[in-house]
């Protein structure tokens, strides 16, 4: 599962780096629709049993 996980994984941080963006730009629109793909993201990795806060590629 290394190639799922680690994509998994860069997603959340990708989805991470826009909230606090999005946060950053006082843009109350995008940091919905990034938390939007934040929360779907850490849920997907849950469901699929990665850690989404690893971040090493085991």
């Amino acid at each position: 599962m290394g190639g799922f996980a680690e994509t998994i994984r860069e997603r959340v941080r990708v989805a991470r780096a826009a909230v606090a963006a999005a946060s950053e730009a006082d843009d109350a629109y995008e940091v919905a629709v990034a938390q939007d793909e934040l929360d779907e993201m850490v849920r997907l990795a849950r469901i699929n049993g990665v850690d989404p806060n690893r971040a090493d590629g085991g």
